[in-house]
């Protein structure tokens, strides 16, 4: 190697140990600009670590009424490791079945600044998503956040809404079935709807596809307010229906579960609804997801959230567990001979 190519050689060598240092900033400056979008969305929740982080909760029912589902959300991040006091609190707000308040009820919770808010049923996730359009919000329980226009797809919902949903429409298809089931010697049978339901069209298009494949009579009334359930029931027995199947509503009938079912037994008709807290209150039957699971399950949503992954990109959970509740002390009540083969199916039987 020649004078002249060994100068250069050294050169740049000479040049390449300088720009070590500027490309080591570079590829920092470059790595730094990947990860900034992820660190400014998690440190806006990690920015309350110096006190608890605060986590909404919405629901369209009462505490008195579903306040099991809170205390399964909070076995949830338990059994993560969360510790409520030391490291959340919940802000809560219950609607107690007025559809009405779920606005003002949102509002307050978004004034709170909460960094999350879980929402019960699908009507109180549309309140929250209104109000607190840049929060994340976890579905508990309800339709799926699909049908409610607040996520894409199942797999990568988009936006700030995930969670869990019940699949409620598909699941009331089989209300009629457990009816007749139990009780063969109906003929005639009143559906109770809640058209303010964001599952609405959906539920009655499944009661009418049961109602033809069952030959049954069909009999409809709606409520869509507590008030107007007395006139619903009262209708329906006027029209000698002997039965009554409760479709799913957006909350509605979950609050006034007592009375319906009250209402329902002095006409002597056994009762058929979605939300395990009707067998509870002495409905006949009832099937569904089983919403203790769905709501230990939304804080496994909330975990991940608070460590730093965006809810649109966490896929909406479909609900693999669910529970069949007979109510022997009604079956008895009403003189119901009741199948061996649908006690066996029981997952949990009322005595």
């Amino acid at each position: 190697m020649n004078r002249k190519s060994g100068h250069i050689h050294a050169g740049l060598r000479r040049r390449v140990g300088a720009d070590a240092p500027c490309r080591s900033t570079r590829r920092a400056f470059l790595l730094a600009a990947a990860t900034w979008p992820a660190l400014v969305w998690a440190g806006a929740v990690f920015a309350q670590l110096k006190q608890p982080i605060l986590i909404g909760w919405l629901n369209i029912v009462s505490r008195e009424s579903l306040g099991n589902r809170l205390i399964a959300f909070k076995e949830g991040l338990a059994a993560l490791g969360w510790k409520e006091g030391s490291q959340f609190v919940i802000e809560e707000r219950w609607a107690d079945g007025r559809v009405d308040r779920l606005r003002t009820l949102a509002e307050e919770l978004a004034a709170k600044k909460p960094a999350i808010i879980v929402a019960g049923l699908g009507l109180a996730t549309i309140a929250a998503a209104r109000a607190a359009p840049n929060t994340s919000i976890i579905q508990a329980n309800g339709n799926s956040p699909i049908a409610l226009g607040l996520a894409a797809i199942l797999a990568r919902p988009g936006g700030m809404v995930t969670g869990v949903t019940t699949i409620s429409a598909e699941l009331s298809e089989k209300y009629l079935e457990l009816l007749l089931a139990a009780a063969p010697k109906v003929k005639r049978v009143g559906f109770l709807a809640d058209p303010m339901s964001p599952g609405y069209a959906a539920h009655m298009k499944t009661a009418r596809r049961a109602i033809e494949h069952y030959r049954v009579e069909a009999r409809f009334a709606e409520a869509a307010k507590a008030e107007e359930l007395e006139f619903a029931i009262s209708r329906l027995a006027k029209e000698g229906v002997q039965g009554l199947v409760v479709l799913p509503s957006g909350g509605l009938f979950s609050a006034e579960r007592q009375r319906i079912v009250k209402l329902a037994l002095a006409q002597r008709w056994p009762v058929v609804a979605g939300p395990q807290g009707f067998a509870e209150d002495d409905a006949l039957l009832t099937y569904s997801a089983d919403a203790l699971a769905n709501f230990r399950r939304a804080a496994d949503y909330v975990d991940r959230i608070l460590k730093g992954a965006k809810p649109g990109d966490l896929p909406i959970e479909q609900p693999t567990k669910f529970e069949l509740v007979l109510n022997m002390k009604t079956a008895r009540a009403l003189k119901l001979d009741i199948p061996r083969e649908l006690a066996v199916r029981a997952d949990r039987v009322i005595e």
